[in-house]
């Protein structure tokens, strides 16, 4: 059964390897979420991750650092590529159908990895453009409201949004959708510091 999911971003620079303090300071609001969010995941007993990313390497091992940090159970990494999210979102159902039966007697987490817009900033990745703020703002608002007509439509109303979370998210709610679990998204924290829209979620989810 699922017992556990949630949306976190993935930049490098929430490691304490890599990000100094002033910048791991400049993401605190994240790194706190994130710490919630881990005690959620902990509570839950989760005996296997189902983790979908985007990215080889930081896009699993952010994510699986703060979340699921010294988890010993099994993890199943999920590569994304650049099909549009309805077909991550038709995926994730697939996906849940081909495993269901395995999972019935397991507790199951499900992490979707990816940031927002990286275009929020002038001095961001890739500059700035009205397409980045308005894409995580509605983005936030389609999830709040359990709208996955316009969540899967949001880079068609804003392609300049340069974004790289849409699809692994849409795959996870693909999977919920199969699984026909009712949840709410709860955002624990949003932020754009360097230009890029972190935004970490909890699923309260009810069979």
């Amino acid at each position: 059964m699922i017992s556990f999911a949630g949306f976190s971003p993935h930049p490098p620079i929430l490691l304490p390897s890599v990000g100094s303090p002033q910048d791991r300071q400049e993401v605190e609001k994240t790194l706190n979420a994130l710490g919630v969010l881990a005690k959620r995941f902990k509570a839950s007993k989760i005996e296997k991750v189902i983790i979908a990313s985007p990215h080889l390497d930081w896009g699993f091992n952010v994510p699986l650092f703060f979340i699921a940090n010294g988890f010993a159970g099994k993890v199943k990494k999920i590569l994304i590529e650049t099909e549009p999210p309805k077909f991550y979102f038709e995926q994730g159902k697939i996906f849940y159908e081909k495993y269901k039966t395995e999972w019935e007697n397991k507790k199951i987490g499900l992490i979707g990895s990816g940031d927002l817009s990286h275009r929020l900033k002038e001095d961001g990745p890739y500059g700035f453009h009205q397409d980045g703020p308005r894409f995580d703002k509605e983005l936030i608002k389609c999830l709040k409201n359990k709208d996955i007509e316009n969540f899967l439509n949001l880079e068609n109303k804003y392609p300049e949004a340069g974004n790289c979370g849409l699809r692994p998210f849409s795959f996870i709610l693909g999977i919920l959708e199969s699984a026909k679990i009712n949840w709410e998204a709860e955002i624990l924290s949003y932020e754009g510091p360097f230009g890029v829209g972190y935004m970490v979620v909890n699923f309260k989810l009810e069979a």
